[in-house]
């Protein structure tokens, strides 16, 4: 009874994410994110984001098995059937000079994934998480140089902007141990989502003729991470891992939406139906083309005490195209440093003293350019793991963490974001799909 009790949790956990995550409403408010398709989400689970987001060479810590997507050779050091489901909110202001700040903040549930020990040294892990995330609207006002002296300030042209959607990634992957110190493993990804994105150009006096373009892009398609790892043992407890990662430069299949339409708005603003359609070009089949990804790590255990870790990572966004049209980002660099302590994990009295106390840092020199400027990112994370009461067959852990920081400057007319991201996760570590006599 209580196989098919675990299994009926699995449906009902993995139905209701996918019906979550597969909606394409955003969750995030940042005109950074109209670049290229979306802001990317790394593939970093909350115990891993509060230490900085290092994962490309972490696997088990404190003998806890985690589940780490970013590097598939990590699924070698599962040895417990492992859950792992999360929520996410982030609260995001936008500052820019003439302006009021805007505050928005938006909740979701962020993902769920599995880990199963296939052999001793080998596991399976599959799941659903989140690519990207795509959402802003905000107006500019320009003065066009014509109607100077009428009624209405003709000298004003409205640009509005608008953009919603994401995308999700559905993966399975392998990592399996080759000797006592190197894994390897990959994992297939289908990545799919809508995105869409809308630009009017209105003249605020009535009876003028304004424009909008829109375009929506509904994607579907493979992509493939692997990795690889390496760990030199200098006691039972004590173990310096080596770490490399990357995601393939797949192309994604796209049904591209593109409209330009004309419309008046009357005396009160408001907007009239379309009176034409100058381009009208439904589901035409394109490709959007990924980069080349490729992480970098290197991490120091000593199980039961401390983790300490560094990745660096290297995006070709320069290589990104939409429809064979290239979107003119730039090449982006990530630096993650972090760590955890657990003060006494063995500790029978002093619950504080078995809890992980995770922090960290990211440098992300991100791939978008805009008016002249690099825009770049920082941020500082932090966290705890919350280890609840175990029994003889299962271990629960209560992940928590922060990122605290800001992205882009008020400089050049751009606009600078000040970000909370909360992350709150629950893992769970069983052992499953044993054979026993009775049931």
């Amino acid at each position: 009874m209580i196989r098919y009790i675990k299994a009926t949790i699995i449906f009902l956990l993995t139905t209701v994410t996918y019906t979550v995550s597969a909606q394409s409403t955003s969750t995030t408010s940042s005109p950074y994110s109209k670049y290229g398709i979306g802001d990317i989400i790394p593939s970093v689970l909350p115990q891993n984001v509060a230490m900085g987001g290092i994962a490309t060479a972490t696997n088990s810590i404190n003998g806890f098995s985690i589940i780490n997507p970013l590097n598939p050779a990590s699924y070698s050091k599962i040895t417990l059937t492992a859950i792992d489901v999360g929520l996410y909110s982030k609260i995001n202001t936008l500052s820019k000079v003439g302006q009021t700040d805007q505050t928005n903040t938006s909740f979701r549930l962020n993902h769920i994934a599995f880990g199963i020990p296939v052999s001793k040294r080998s596991a399976l892990s599959f799941g659903l998480l989140p690519y990207s995330e795509l959402g802003y609207s905000y107006r500019q006002v320009l003065n066009s140089g014509f109607g100077t002296g009428l009624p209405a300030d003709t000298n004003a042209v409205n640009y509005i902007y608008s953009g919603d959607g994401g995308l999700s990634k559905l993966y399975l992957g392998y990592g399996f141990g080759i000797g006592s110190h190197l894994s390897i493993g990959a994992n297939a990804s289908y990545i799919f989502g809508n995105l869409k994105q809308s630009q009017s150009t209105e003249i605020p006096v009535y009876g003028n003729l304004n424009s909008r373009i829109e375009e929506s892009n509904s994607v579907g398609g493979l992509n493939y991470d692997y990795g690889i790892q390496y760990s030199v043992d200098f006691s039972l407890r004590k173990h310096l891992t080596f770490g490399y990662s990357a995601s393939a430069n797949t192309k994604l299949n796209n049904q591209n939406s593109y409209i330009v339409s004309s419309y008046f708005t009357d005396a009160g603003g408001n907007e009239g139906v379309p009176t034409d359609s100058i381009i009208n070009r439904q589901n035409a089949k394109t490709k959007i083309q990924l980069p080349q990804i490729n992480h970098f790590g290197i991490s120091f255990q000593d199980e039961g005490k401390y983790l300490v870790g560094a990745d660096y990572t290297m995006g070709k966004w320069s290589n990104l195209t939409i429809g064979g049209e290239n979107q003119g980002l730039r090449d982006s660099k990530t630096f993650n440093i972090g760590g955890q302590f657990t003060p006494n994990i063995n500790a029978i009295n002093g619950y504080f003293s078995r809890v992980d106390y995770r922090l960290g840092v990211i440098l992300d020199d991100t791939y978008i350019h805009a008016n002249n400027t690099d825009i770049k990112s920082y941020a500082a994370t932090f966290g705890v793991g919350l280890p609840l009461r175990p029994n003889n067959r299962s271990y629960y852990k209560i992940n928590i963490s922060a990122e605290i920081g800001k992205r882009g400057t008020i400089a050049n007319q751009l606009v600078k974001e000040s970000f909370v991201n909360l992350h709150v996760s629950f893992t769970l570590n069983d052992k499953w799909f044993e054979r026993y006599k009775f049931d």
